[in-house]
């Protein structure tokens, strides 16, 4: 698309007095998806620019954590449309098996009924209809926010095309050996009754008990400690280590199990950590990784003593006790024993519970579904270290490299009724038979499908390539895979991001699933907090877009977004966001009203005043200062750098500066107004990806042409004046003092104040009217009498502030200041001169006395122009 030429009439009447962001909003993002400004072309001979969305799950609603990913990937996407790329933005959800299966169930809970109840098919009908209710409550707020998404591609991670997606690829997994089926520990959750990943177990610090119990009988004694006393009742031994010798003469032996009528070897490993404890440690391999892994080199058995609910299996006395009661229970026998030798309670140990539910995971030995992924970790660290994939920022690097290449084979069978049901189907004669989207499903009697599902993280993995028609060859997969940038949070780079680059690599041939990997910190209260429920400080955002507009939020999380660092935010903070989208609003409407234009070319610089090619160095040289920060992802620096520009140079010096001209009229006053338009229409398309709304307002307003979405990013002209930059900062610099001196006499900015101006010999000499239009200075009248002179910048100002201050009362008080800074001196180079307090002070000590001494002397200079500055007595 090609931006229109039409200018407007009367452009400042179409403007409202206020900006309202509610009426601006929804219509505006509307007109923007009607006219198919968001849609790609595959067709397109532009180059493409491609990123899709982390999924967000189907649980709930946005929340700021997700307006603030989603702000930064929609400043990205919108940035390249702007400088001709065709940007694909696509959008989509996950189905996020456990947890919106357990949102299902607690609604059920509430109706009194289990998803048992229900049946397989009805339970997940009942899920898709959560997913229709919540999933369109999900984009509805993404339309809120300002997300230029390709709504046309919208995608769903159960959805038919990722369906055949995930058949595929796990069929070409099994196919070449690296989808297995085996016994091994895994993280088990007895409320949600499913295995869980490694990184879906969360750790937190736990009071519970430490037991030391004695093993054995007579001289073949040994004591053991343990955490979880009941599963003693699934030990098949007791190792030390091969060079310890206490025990080297029980190494072999059978020894009896407390409680049991079970004897169990003592097995020499090198696992065992001589030095910790007693030495010896309890073997239970069906209910701890490290045991199992013992009990794999010694051919141990594997004893199971819980059901999947944490519920105790075995010997009589316990069967049937809860595991916690089972562990109260074995304590208390082994005690009439007298096998307890040691207790320690409350002892202090890391456990790891369900991220879902919160519920103490179990260790569990259990046949599962596992991905070999020792050769697709190692080709995803090699994307990284070879460079065809960039981690930003690159601190970022060792955490990603610490997991992959320690990765262990990955579970990705879950026991749940959501999610893409494992193609594996089994026949009466132990048959076993993996079965693709494309192959007919055995229907023989005696032949049933696994009951499992896919793990959530196999079927997101895909998200890059399947989302794009993989595995047909789509046009959409030819031009915009692979994606140029994921952006997403630290967090989440073992739970998606790893799975992703394996997958990628795999089923693509090599080719990464994305060019760069920008990693954000998360969003946190403004004083820095984690954002829960349980602390009370979660935030819809909803709630500040209705308050204060999509802008004030979005600017005030880009700004926040410092790369791979935590970003706080309060109310605060978005409100000073909403006042700047009214200044910009106020400023443009001041300007357009005096004349503020883009029509015809820009006037040659021989035409220009030192105001107008300051503004225009000025202005190039933001342009470049932004276009270096997005290349860099550095969100917050190029947020404040448009901030300050906008607000303070171009508002707070320009419009103020040039006010005298456009009060004046004349050709000077229409070469400036030009000068304005180019700065507005250029600023403000440097501020539109990430304020969007007030931008295209105002933009439309002052160019006449169809959209911002669709304009041309601003280039870099080269312009630069450094003459003018230093004549309008010694302009600052003068304005700035009287300004300061002002205020400490207790005068406000805005009042008027006689003034006479020497400032023959500088360049501020063709700046008179400007500068007092700026400082309120009023011309000196007949009755003028110098009360305070100032000399600055090479020039003099001299104020009449008769009737304004008392003299007397203000000489004293400066006097007084006077006296405290210079025995602050006194005090801070007397302890500069001894030389045994040097000798014995730290670094830090003497510096800041150092900087004190400084201060002190800034302090005595200013005073003593300011008692300079008093009129005599």
């Amino acid at each position: 698309m090609t931006e229109n030429t039409q200018t407007p009439s009367s452009p400042h009447s179409e403007l409202p007095t206020a900006y309202t962001p509610a009426d601006v909003e929804g219509k505006l993002y509307e007109r923007w998806v009607e006219r198919g400004y968001f849609t790609a072309d595959p067709a397109s001979e532009k180059p493409p620019y491609t990123i899709v969305i982390p999924p967000p799950n189907v649980t709930g609603s946005l929340h700021l954590g997700h307006a603030f990913q989603h702000t930064l990937m929609d400043a990205l996407t919108r940035r390249k449309r702007m400088q001709g790329h065709e940007s694909l933005w696509l959008p989509g959800m996950d189905h996020a098996g456990i947890a919106t299966q357990n949102k299902v169930e607690q609604q059920l809970a509430e109706e009194g009924k289990s998803r048992h109840d229900l049946g397989r098919e009805a339970f997940v009908e009942r899920v898709w209809q959560w997913k229709e209710e919540y999933g369109g409550k999900i984009l509805g707020q993404m339309r809120r926010l300002g997300d230029g998404v390709d709504w046309s591609r919208e995608r769903f991670t159960m959805d038919e095309g990722l369906s055949k997606a995930v058949q595929t690829i796990f069929k070409k997994l099994y196919d070449d050996g690296l989808i297995y089926r085996a016994e091994r520990i895994i993280n088990w959750c007895p409320r949600c009754l499913t295995a869980i990943s490694d990184i879906e177990v969360e750790y937190q610090e736990d009071a519970g008990e430490l037991v030391s119990i004695q093993y054995g009988e007579g001289e073949d004694t040994l004591v053991v400690a343990t955490t979880r006393a009941e599963t003693m009742l699934g030990d098949t031994a007791v190792a030390v280590h091969p060079d310890d010798e206490r025990y080297k003469h029980l190494v072999g032996k059978q020894i009896k199990l407390p409680l049991t009528d079970r004897t169990i070897p003592v097995v020499a490993d090198t696992h065992v950590d001589p030095e910790f404890g007693t030495g010896c440690v309890k073997v239970t391999p069906a209910h701890d990784p490290n045991d199992f892994a013992i009990g794999q080199r010694h051919n141990l058995p594997n004893m199971t003593i819980m059901d999947e609910r944490g519920v105790i299996t075995v010997h009589g006395p316990f069967l049937g006790l809860d595991r916690y009661e089972a562990r109260s229970a074995v304590v208390g026998a082994l005690r009439e024993q007298g096998r307890i030798v040691a207790e320690k309670r409350p002892y202090l140990h890391s456990v790891g519970h369900c991220s879902r539910c919160s519920t103490t995971v179990e260790p569990r030995l259990s046949l599962q579904w596992w991905v070999k992924v020792e050769t697709l970790a190692k080709n995803a660290g090699d994307a990284v270290r070879d460079g065809r994939v960039a981690i930003h920022p690159v601190e970022m690097e060792k955490r990603y490299f610490d997991w992959v290449d320690n990765l262990n084979d990955w579970c990705i069978s879950r026991q749940l009724w959501w999610g893409h049901r494992i193609p594996i189907w089994y026949g009466p004669a132990g048959e076993v038979l993996c079965v693709g989207p494309d192959d007919e499903a055995p229907t023989g009697e005696g032949w049933t499908q696994d009951t499992d599902v896919l793990d959530t993280w196999f079927s997101s993995g895909l998200w890059p390539f399947s989302t794009l028609g993989w595995p047909e060859k789509t046009p959409d997969l030819e031009k915009f895979y692979s994606t140029d940038v994921l952006l997403t949070g630290h967090d989440i780079i073992f739970f998606w991001v790893a799975r992703m680059m394996m997958f990628g690599l795999y089923a693509m041939d090599g080719q990464a699933p994305f060019k760069t990997i920008a990693l954000t910190g998360l969003v946190r209260d403004e004083r820095g907090k984690k954002m829960s429920k349980s602390a009370g400080n979660v935030v819809d955002p909803l709630d500040w877009m209705d308050k204060y507009g999509s802008d004030a939020v979005r600017f005030t999380l880009a700004k926040g977004a410092n790369p791979g660092t935590d970003v706080p935010i309060g109310e605060d903070w978005v409100q000073a966001s909403s006042k700047f989208a009214n200044k910009i609003w106020n400023a443009t409407r001041f300007a357009l009203m005096n004349g503020a234009t883009i029509e015809g070319e820009l006037p040659p610089v021989e035409q220009l005043s030192a105001t107008d090619r300051w503004i225009l160095s000025r202005l190039n040289k933001t342009i470049a200062q932004v276009d270096a920060y997005y290349e860099d992802f550095q969100f917050s620096k190029l947020s404040e750098a448009l901030y300050h520009f906008a607000w303070d140079e171009v508002f707070d010096w320009y419009v103020e500066l040039s006010k005298t001209t456009f009060f004046a009229g004349g050709e000077q006053a229409k070469v400036s107004a030009r000068v304005l338009g180019e700065v507005l229409d250029v600023m403000l398309r440097l501020l539109h990806p990430v304020v969007p709304f007030v931008t295209e307002t105002l933009w439309t307003t002052l160019t006449g042409r169809e959209s911002l979405v669709v304009a041309d990013w601003p280039k870099d002209s080269g312009f630069r004046d450094d003459a003018a930059e230093a004549e309008i900062g010694s302009i600052q610099t003068l304005t700035k003092e009287v300004r300061r001196f002002r205020k400490e006499q207790g005068l406000d900015d805005k009042q008027k104040v006689p003034a006479r101006l020497d400032l023959t010999g500088t360049v501020l000499a063709a700046h008179e009217a400007a500068i007092r239009q700026v400082l309120r200075l009023q011309p000196e009248g007949e009755s003028f009498s110098a009360t305070a002179t100032l000399p600055v910048a090479g020039a003099t100002v001299a104020l009449d502030l008769s009737g304004t201050i008392d003299v007397d009362a203000e000489r004293k008080r400066l006097t007084k200041d006077l006296g405290a800074a210079e025995k602050e001196k006194q005090q801070a180079e007397a302890k500069l001169g001894n030389e045994a307090f040097l000798a014995k002070a730290p670094d830090n000590v003497v510096d800041k006395i150092k900087g004190r001494l400084a201060k002190a002397e800034a302090d005595i200079a200013r005073i003593q122009a300011q008692l300079a500055a008093l009129p005599a007595a």
